[in-house]
């Protein structure tokens, strides 16, 4: 593998994974929209975790969800699927670690190290689906309330927290696939070195060699 294109993948993966850590606690997943209403005196926003509110004076109020039982099933499952993207994100970064050509991690046997940069591009593949479902997935539900037009509760529009979501998504995906396309795992023209291990059937016939050319001190008539 190209240690330049390991060093990149692995920059886009820890960037992503980065990402998603920041993208997770923002409050800003969605923002109450002000198209229809003709006096807004405060602002709704929400994200994965809790529901906040700011008045013209610039004051903020944040309320928890009291149940996780009661909340609408795209909000659990994103919360699920945000919480994995971290951890696949971990090992990921972990496995290309112990990977790259640059660590001394697992020696210098580059199959083995190629294999496990591999499987920290699977797992960084692995972090940028699940984010990417958990994002679409919540702006799916908010874009369809917005063009709902019976809808009797307060619309929202996109928040910045799902635009990096997004970003880290993609980047994770992208780092993912630098891994996977430029894994080397064997080639015709590669050479795996062997223990030399010496001949049995080498050593007898040197040996018989060597007796018949000791000379004898007997002569030829001594065997008549």
């Amino acid at each position: 593998m190209n240690a330049i294109v390991e060093a990149f993948a692995f920059f886009l993966g820890f960037l992503g994974w980065l990402m998603v850590g920041i993208a997770l606690p923002n409050r800003y997943w969605k923002v109450s929209t002000v198209e229809g209403n003709v006096i807004t005196t405060s602002t709704i926003y929400e994200n994965l975790w809790m529901s906040c509110a700011t008045d013209s004076t610039g004051v903020h109020n944040c309320r928890d969800f009291p149940s996780l039982l009661a909340l609408n099933g795209y909000i659990q499952a994103s919360r699920a699927l945000m919480i994995a993207s971290i951890v696949f994100g971990t090992f990921g970064l972990v496995a290309t670690l112990t990977g790259m050509q640059c660590s001394k991690i697992g020696g210098e046997n580059y199959i083995l190290k190629g294999r496990i940069a591999a499987i920290g591009g699977v797992f960084f593949l692995l972090q940028g689906i699940c984010t990417m479902i958990a994002i679409s997935w919540y702006a799916a539900n908010i874009t369809q309330q917005f063009f709902d037009q019976y809808y009797p509760g307060t619309k929202y529009e996109i928040g910045e927290g799902l635009y990096i979501g997004w970003s880290s998504a993609t980047l994770a995906m992208c780092g993912g696939s630098c891994l996977m396309c430029a894994c080397k795992i064997k080639t015709p023209n590669e050479k795996i070195p062997y223990p030399f291990q010496p001949s049995s059937r080498g050593r007898v016939l040197t040996t018989t060699a060597t007796s018949h050319s000791v000379p004898s001190n007997y002569g030829r008539n001594a065997y008549v």
